[in-house]
């Protein structure tokens, strides 16, 4: 490992051409210098100056290094630079967020990364307890949960509401909705399907629906592909309960019918980000296109 002051202080010498103003100008003494050159010289394991009276030239080795030497302050100064830049229009953006929230979401990310090609987006699907792994361990700078975390590691604000829906097949549009046409159909399956039915079940608003009988539900099927779930519905098998915003972003939505709740079932949610860590200017922009998309949702 060759050490930054004696490359810097044998580039100031080639540059200078004299031991007494390198000294000079880099506040050191003559020998110090000298002291400086010679280990070096036994780092590299090769000579640098060839001394001619009181000038010198380099050797070939003292020409690469000398090369070597600019490259690398010039690569220090540039990442100083850098550092003390924050520029609202480069660099990388990591999110972790449902995989409802990352269909609907990633979409209108790439559109602004197409505006700005220095910005470098990643989003990360999970539950929410790995949402906040991430977060805490530094993977991802923000995430996106339904569940208030440890306050004492993360700052956390309420960002909005997630609506969750009912969807069932098109042609169920004009009937009537209740438990006998929810047991009829069957429940599609997901990794969340039973925690957010319960909850549409509890909150809608429906005495009639309120009648389901949860665990003796049909099952019809099982996907634990976001991008699918949808799909068995839109063909008039089976009927689920998903985020609006997976609804709307599905291909499948022409052939689907989201029942309308008496009362809307919601989800808050949270942004959460590291405790004590200040995010970069970029994420602005990031987090009030998230805000914006959210209350746009409200409009559906």
């Amino acid at each position: 490992m060759l050490n930054n002051s004696w490359l810097k202080t044998f580039k100031t010498l080639v540059e200078v051409n004299h031991f007494t103003r390198t000294a000079e100008a880099l506040f050191m003494t003559q020998p110090g210098v000298t002291q400086h050159i010679q280990k070096l010289e036994q780092a590299c394991g090769a000579p640098l100056l060839i001394k001619k009276g009181k000038s010198f030239e380099l050797t070939e080795q003292g020409n690469t290094v000398y090369e070597y030497a600019c490259q690398l302050i010039e690569q220090q100064q540039h990442l100083l630079t850098t550092l003390k830049t924050d520029d609202p229009y480069s660099g990388s953006i990591k999110l972790a967020c449902s995989g409802a929230l990352a269909q609907w979401l990633y979409p209108k990310f790439i559109t602004l990364q197409s505006q700005y090609d220095q910005l470098s987006i990643s989003v990360e699907s999970a539950p929410n307890k790995r949402i906040c792994e991430y977060v805490q361990q530094g993977h991802s700078l923000i995430g996106l949960v339904t569940q208030v975390p440890n306050q004492a590691e993360f700052e956390v604000t309420k960002i909005g509401t997630e609506v969750l829906c009912l969807v069932l097949p098109k042609s169920y549009a004009q009937a009537p909705i209740n438990a006998n046409a929810l047991q009829e159909l069957g429940l599609v399956e997901h990794p969340d399907a039973e925690q957010y039915l319960a909850q549409y079940l509890q909150e809608c608003g429906s005495e009639k629906l309120s009648e389901l009988s949860l665990p003796t539900i049909k099952r019809v099927t099982y996907i634990n592909q976001l991008s699918q779930i949808l799909y068995p519905v839109a063909q008039g098998i089976g009927f689920t309960v998903l985020p609006l915003s997976a609804v709307y972003s599905s291909p499948f939505y022409p052939d689907l019918c989201v029942h309308q709740a008496k009362t809307n079932v919601e989800d808050d949610l949270y942004l959460i980000s590291k405790k004590d860590r200040p995010l970069p200017s970029r994420y602005q922009q990031f987090i009030t296109l998230i805000q914006e998309s959210i209350q746009q949702s409200k409009t559906w």
